[in-house]
């Protein structure tokens, strides 16, 4: 498969991009992987946007002198080395990873539509957040995307957890130009309500990035402090 690969600093880490042409796959890309017999009933599009997703992770995990990919887990999740965290990401033709010494995940998503955004609203923010949304200077259909895509980057970095928390159990306290920001309710993991995680975002043509990091998830005590010190 057509590939190609570079990376770049985003929110303190280093953001490894792929761009891939999935008409350009064959069924033999696959065989270096070692879980390859694990996606023989994927779809081809499925199939490409995984080895996209691996490439990059691949490219990450070099950088910590790793040479493995990563493997799936019971839940399809990346399955990392031992003392790495990691996440993958694809939309289109373009797949992410990153990796870090602490929980991380990494999300990118198409742009909305202004009719898809209308439809969606409801299921991906309360009215408390419509209000966040509206009042920053974005047009609705990015900001929702964001919020969005806010939401899974933080739900990535437990894709581990036994159960995976709603869309409800994590809400919209700002966002800015280069962040948005999270409060996690106890519905997300009890040990971890009321974090402010901050998520680093950009816009990349059609697409948004954001980037969930544990250093950048804050207590109350924490938050208030930022103002004061």
């Amino acid at each position: 498969m057509l590939t190609s690969h570079f990376s770049l600093p985003f929110a303190e880490h280093r953001l490894h991009i792929v761009d891939f042409d999935a008409s350009s796959f064959h069924e033999h890309d696959l065989l270096w992987l070692p879980h390859h017999e694990r996606l023989r009933s994927a779809g081809r599009k499925r199939k490409a946007e995984h080895l996209a997703g691996r490439i990059a992770a691949v490219h990450a995990l070099r950088k910590v002198g790793v040479r493995t990919a990563p493997g799936i887990g019971d839940k399809r999740q990346p399955l990392w080395p031992d003392g790495v965290f990691g996440s993958i990401s694809h939309c289109a033709s373009t797949a992410l990873a990153v990796i870090s010494r602490q929980r991380i995940g990494v999300d990118i998503e198409k742009i909305m539509s202004q009719h898809t955004a209308t439809e969606l609203a409801s299921s991906i923010i309360d009215s408390d957040e419509r209000q966040i949304l509206q009042a920053s200077s974005l047009p609705f259909p990015l900001a929702l995307t964001l919020a969005f895509s806010a939401k899974e980057s933080v739900y990535k970095a437990f894709s581990d957890h036994a159960t995976l928390p709603g869309f409800d159990s994590a809400k919209i306290t700002s966002l800015t130009a280069t962040q948005i920001s999270l409060n996690l309710l106890p519905a997300f993991v009890t040990t971890m309500a009321e974090r402010i995680v901050h998520i680093g975002w950009f816009q990349r043509d059609n697409s948004v990035i954001t980037l969930c990091s544990w250093n950048d998830a804050l207590s109350p005590q924490q938050e208030r402090s930022r103002f004061y010190t």
